[in-house]
């Protein structure tokens, strides 16, 4: 996954606002929330932040 520093200083969940923490995946990694816990894929060094696409915690 490769995502700017400044992109992730940006970004927050479209959910609640919290902050995105990267991490690796073998499906090449996803965008975790750190407050509701909402994961968002990273497609082709892209974020998919669409609450449809999210995996829910659990």
């Amino acid at each position: 996954m490769n995502l700017s520093a400044e992109l992730l200083a940006i970004i927050v969940c479209p959910d609640c606002h919290g902050d995105l923490e990267p991490v690796e995946t073998e499906d090449g990694g996803e965008l975790v929330c750190q407050v509701c816990g909402l994961a968002y894929p990273v497609r082709d060094d892209i974020p998919v932040l669409l609450v449809d696409e999210a995996r829910r915690p659990g």
